[in-house]
């Protein structure tokens, strides 16, 4: 299995526009910062989890022209917001929770017209539960995980050895954490140092990952209040990391 991060930044991604701090100031490539996203390749498949407004850029970036299946935590527009864009890769099957079902429906609704036009993504949308579910012709199991992000409920995924938890305040309950015992790789959402009414600050976060006591840790959708990598890097210990866009991992 390979992990790589396509994008590792909040909503509004890093730089900010406008923006003067020494973080979107930053000649670093590691505070450079999509909107979040992972690429994950898994007995030969290709995966992505969430479709955000830079997908594009990152499918060029990263050289892939294969997606076999896409997952979508939630319906914000940082996560769906570049579904258009799926234009070239011919029909996709996408797997999402009903909330997010019928905002991709209102916004990309030019997809699912009766004769629609033209050159128009072609969508297959799978409504899922939290119940486990095979994608990939039945070839890999997804395990759904109830998140909390704020007041609403969204989904994080395992598959095999690896879970995606992004944009989360806590886990719905302990039988969540049961669902993610004895893994190799965690992501989770960090969005910054101090508190936010619906995303994880970095004390938060890393309560969690000891929580959670995956072999390695890493945070995803920072924002530009993190602070900058060369710093923060030094504040984790060796099995937690801050991610950054491009990073690459294999693992079992």
């Amino acid at each position: 299995m390979r992990l790589t991060f396509l994008g590792t930044g909040t909503s509004t991604g890093v730089p900010v526009i406008g923006c003067k701090c020494k973080v979107c100031q930053s000649s670093d490539i590691r505070d450079k910062r999509m909107r979040a996203s992972v690429f994950l390749e898994v007995e030969g498949k290709n995966i992505l989890i969430d479709c955000g407004p830079d997908f594009r850029a990152q499918m060029l970036f990263h050289d892939i022209d294969q997606i076999d299946t896409i997952l979508l935590t939630h319906k914000h527009i940082d996560h769906i917001g570049g579904i258009d864009d799926l234009r070239p890769l011919g029909n996709k099957k996408i797997y999402l929770d009903k909330q997010t079902e019928d905002a991709v429906r209102q916004m990309y609704g030019y997809c699912f017209a009766e004769n629609p036009y033209p050159g128009v993504p072609s969508l297959s949308l799978e409504r899922i539960s939290y119940e486990p579910f095979k994608i990939c012709d039945g070839t890999i199991e997804v395990i759904p995980i109830r998140v909390m992000h704020g007041k609403m409920e969204i989904m994080g995924f395992r598959i095999g050895n690896f879970a995606y938890i992004t944009d989360v305040s806590s886990l719905a309950d302990d039988a969540e954490y049961e669902k993610l015992k004895g893994l190799e790789i965690v992501v989770l959402g960090c969005l910054r140092m101090t508190e936010h009414h619906s995303h994880q600050k970095f004390q938060e976060a890393m309560e969690m990952a000891k929580r959670i006591n995956a072999k390695q840790t890493f945070f995803t959708h920072m924002c530009h209040h993190i602070g900058l990598h060369s710093e923060i890097e030094d504040l984790v210990p060796e099995n937690i990391m801050f991610a950054y866009d491009g990073l690459s991992i294999a693992f079992e």
